[in-house]
């Protein structure tokens, strides 16, 4: 009788030791649906990643794209996956802090390394903080501080055969402007890309002579 006991104990054992455990978060990705999507969308928009309100409950490319420039802004990959990591991270986690500090002019910034784009309302407070794809290797988005200079709802690259909608231009041909592929790293011939569900609200954000500084 002791010994089937015994054997019942460590068959009781085992199988806590291989049962997930019920606080650990499930990992979120595009098609999740659920409340811990809900929660996850609040923190993202508390945060700057999505607009503010934007909670549908279900994971969509939009809440990809947020996810994603919370992940390069902290240091993780961007895979735009809410793994548990990047869910115990987000929790914690402030809005992004701009580069001008406490000085307050209404501009963007360009994050390279990070590959997002913050905005900074004229009071110095971070509005939005938005993924983005620039330069491949190969190719250069330029450094610098430069202003929209151009804006066009539908603009034509003769260079690289493409639309670029809502692009607004920096320097030169290179552009902010909407792109069906933002991937986790720089992918574009220059331009800093943005997903198709931001491109409009940062379009309409900055008028020309916006600054917009690139690092």
């Amino acid at each position: 009788m002791m010994r089937r006991t015994a054997l019942v104990s460590t068959l009781a054992i085992a199988v806590l030791a291989v049962s997930p455990s019920p606080a650990q978060a499930r990992t979120l990705s595009q098609g999740s649906c659920g409340p811990d999507v809900f929660a996850l969308q609040v923190r993202l928009y508390n945060r700057s990643y999505l607009p503010k309100n934007y909670h549908p409950g279900c994971f969509d490319y939009r809440t990809t794209q947020a996810v994603m420039a919370f992940q390069g802004w902290v240091g993780f990959t961007r895979d735009g996956i809410a793994g548990s990591l990047t869910q115990a991270r987000l929790k914690i986690s402030v809005t992004p802090k701009p580069w001008t500090g406490t000085r307050t002019f209404r501009h963007i910034e360009i994050h390279k390394a990070k590959q997002i784009m913050i905005l900074v309302g004229s009071e110095g407070r971070v509005q939005r903080t938005i993924h983005v794809s620039t330069a491949a290797p190969g190719h250069v988005t330029p450094t610098g501080h430069w202003k929209v200079y151009s804006k066009s709802l539908m603009s034509w690259s003769n260079l690289f055969h493409v639309w670029l909608p809502y692009a607004s231009y920096v320097v030169g041909g290179v552009a902010m402007h909407s792109y069906p592929d933002v991937p986790g790293y720089p992918a574009s011939h220059g331009c800093i890309r943005i997903g198709a569900p931001e491109a409009p609200w940062v379009y309409a954000w900055a008028p020309i002579g916006t600054p917009v500084w690139i690092a």
